[in-house]
């Protein structure tokens, strides 16, 4: 069901128009837009960045390998949803994944920046794509599956967005979370990114059981890559300029080196795959689910 943001209502009407109190989304770039004042303020990821990255994921080792693992995961513990609903879709990149592994659903997906759904549109244009406030999502039970990928840790409210997710999941669909781990891997690539913290897994985890969840599986990943990482760390130097903000943001890499990370990722997603749960790394991923009764209950964490 849509939510009206205005009047708190949900409704089952076809149309964006609250039966209750008439009001209706505003539009900006072609697409509905729920929260418009935040993408023109938003504090966040530089919409002029879109471009580029569109042009980088599709061959970085990074986002090539955990759109693999995503995939992977989400088919295991949702193989076949109706409605899926990717928050924080950027220039669609995992979408497109999405397209193609769910290809009976109705997918859909929100950016806060109409800037990065113009190339979300061009890879998904099956898509329903819409501007939002996570902290605020216009629906109610009405999606199997959503996904939250590496967009938690650009949210200082972290549990008003797990609360919405919740109210948006019908009973007994569930979400996908990834986010950074490890406080101790803080770098400029965080600050580079606008990342209000990176997780704890135990953290984590407890946010999401208190917005009601059951939390069926947790790994780390990018965890074999572990050492690299602190090692990259310590040897960047702050920069400026684009390329150095590519740099900052760990987007620039030569072949060799994006082949042979690749081929070391491609072992952690082959064992990820075969069920093995890592303790450590540089992300984590999160699996829950919506009891299927309306109520919310208490479940034992895994840690």
């Amino acid at each position: 069901m849509k939510f009206c943001l205005a009047c708190n209502k949900a409704h089952g009407e076809t149309a964006w128009v609250c039966p209750a109190c008439g009001s209706t989304p505003a539009e900006r770039d072609g697409f509905l837009a729920f929260a418009p004042e935040l993408a023109r303020q938003n504090d966040g990821f530089n919409p002029e960045f879109f471009q580029l990255m569109a042009a980088v994921e599709p061959k970085h080792f990074w986002f090539v390998m955990r759109n693999r693992i995503l995939m992977d995961v989400m088919q295991k513990y949702f193989p076949a949803p109706s409605k899926v609903l990717e928050m924080g879709c950027g220039t669609g990149f995992v979408l497109s994944g999405l397209c193609a592994t769910f290809p009976q659903a109705c997918l859909s997906g929100s950016d806060i920046f109409t800037e990065g759904l113009v190339f979300t549109a061009r890879r998904v244009p099956t898509a329903f794509l819409f501007q939002m406030d996570a902290r605020r999502i216009p629906f109610q039970e009405e999606f199997d599956l959503i996904g939250a990928f590496d967009v938690l840790e650009h949210i200082e409210e972290d549990n008003a967005v797990l609360a919405q997710m919740y109210q948006a999941c019908k009973p007994g669909g569930g979400i996908v979370l990834t986010v950074p781990q490890h406080r101790w891997l803080w770098s400029r690539m965080d600050n580079f990114a606008h990342h209000k913290r990176r997780y704890v897994r135990t953290e984590l985890v407890e946010k999401v059981i208190q917005a009601g969840f059951r939390v069926e599986y947790v790994t780390s990943f990018v965890s074999l890559l572990l050492p690299l990482m602190l090692a990259s760390r310590w040897l960047r130097k702050l920069g400026s300029g684009m390329d150095e903000q590519m740099d900052a943001a760990g987007l620039t890499i030569g072949k060799l080196t994006n082949a042979v990370l690749g081929a070391i990722m491609r072992i952690e997603w082959i064992l990820i795959r075969a069920g093995l749960s890592f303790p450590f790394g540089g992300s984590l991923l999160l699996v829950a689910r919506k009891a299927d009764s309306d109520s919310k209950r208490n479940y034992s964490t895994i840690t």
